[in-house]
């Protein structure tokens, strides 16, 4: 059976409480033998990205540019796109579910990709939208929905 994908999606300007929820989540996905993937960049997907490979998780960028370059230190798998935000499309279609930690923009149209593809959302800290986002409270809460709710 593959590994489950877990995207953390969010903002690349975020406040340092959503970095340190951001990091925990990425090490929370890797202790729980799922993959990460982000958008390969900084804010939330570098905070993430650090989580997860100090838990020794396998990290996942797929990057707007055409320069792998240009990803963030912690990924070991940058996918260059040259797609600038329509890269969104792909972490959504490719994840089995989400994790939306702060953002703008950018976030919320990863959480409709999502919503789209029926890709299950977990909100943390995020846009509070008329949608089936779950809310988290924390990261701990965040990993029980998706391990123990969403994923069985």
């Amino acid at each position: 059976m593959a590994k489950k994908i877990i995207a953390v999606i969010g903002g690349s300007e975020p406040d340092e409480k959503s970095l340190k929820i951001a990091e925990e989540v990425g090490s929370l996905i890797a202790q729980r033998g799922a993959v990460l993937i982000t958008g390969g960049m900084g804010g939330v997907m570098n905070a993430a990205s650090k989580g997860a490979k100090s838990a020794n998780g396998l990290v996942i960028g797929i990057l707007p540019s055409g320069n792998k370059a240009h990803a963030n230190p912690y990924v070991d798998i940058p996918i260059v796109t040259g797609m600038s935000e329509a890269r969104n499309i792909i972490i959504a279609r490719t994840c089995d579910c989400a994790v939306a930690i702060n953002g703008k923009y950018g976030t919320l149209s990863e959480i409709a990709y999502c919503l789209m593809f029926n890709v299950p959302v977990i909100g943390i800290n995020t846009w509070d939208i008329d949608a089936p986002i779950k809310k988290a409270k924390n990261a701990t809460q965040a990993m029980k929905m998706i391990f123990e709710e969403l994923l069985t």
